[in-house]
């Protein structure tokens, strides 16, 4: 992904400066706003793959600029804060964050959690590109999109890749760590209740009713299991 293209958001023009002439060096292409305003006005003009973002900002708050842009396009979102609290970083995914770290920060680090959020927008294969249909929700990984009785599902791209592997994998109990490893694409070294956070949005979205799960389901101490309909197997009638 070394023509991706990045927005970094931050007022703070040291760290400004620092991540664009760092990532720069990583052949990509980059550009950077001090505020909300100035950053809204080149989201339109530089469509960017990734956009990374602090919270606090003069005259925005990050979470807003997030669910604004993620309305325009399917830009991935990194927020880079000083805000470390458990429900300042729930907040983010819950709003549409696709990865959150907290300042200070390696420089290193940073690099390997944008190449990998870079990673999901890789060519799928044939297979991966098949049309999962489970009575009336369906997923296309073609054209990233769900819908549930004909209705497109708002789902951030973090979610639909989350959704994606469950769907893809039936019935298989899948443990925290291994949805970490195969949806986030890289070591993950924060708390691993960030995926249930983000299957809770998930829940509110595609199920009937959130409180009681039919399709993910919950297995104690262990993850979570994608439950097709009763008659489908991997998001086809079964012969």
């Amino acid at each position: 992904m070394s023509s991706a293209k990045i927005l970094v958001v931050d007022d703070d023009p040291a760290i400004r400066n620092l991540i664009l002439r760092f990532l720069s060096q990583k052949n990509y292409q980059m550009q950077s706003a001090h505020d909300g305003k100035t950053a809204l006005a080149l989201f339109g003009q530089f469509n960017p793959d990734l956009v990374i973002l602090d919270v606090n900002l003069p005259d925005a708050l990050g979470y807003t600029l997030c669910q604004e842009m993620q309305s325009r396009t399917d830009v991935f979102v990194l927020f880079l804060t000083s805000r470390a609290d458990a429900a300042d970083k729930d907040k983010g995914f819950k709003l549409g964050g696709d990865d959150y770290l907290t300042k200070p920060f390696d420089l290193q680090e940073l690099e390997n959690r944008v190449g990998a959020i870079l990673k999901r927008k890789r060519e799928v294969t044939a297979t991966e590109q098949q049309r999962l249909v489970f009575n009336q929700l369906v997923i296309d990984p073609g054209r990233r999109e769900v819908t549930l009785n004909d209705e497109i599902v708002p789902l951030t791209a973090l979610e639909f890749d989350l959704l994606h592997f469950l769907a893809c994998h039936p019935g298989r109990v899948l443990r925290r760590s291994e949805l970490i490893q195969e949806v986030w694409e890289y070591d993950y070294v924060g708390d691993q209740r960030v995926v249930d956070v983000h299957i809770g949005q998930i829940r509110k979205k595609i199920e009937l009713d959130s409180s009681q799960p039919s399709l993910i389901q919950t297995v104690r101490g262990v993850g979570y299991k994608f439950e097709a309909p009763s008659g489908q197997k991997n998001g086809k009638p079964e012969s």
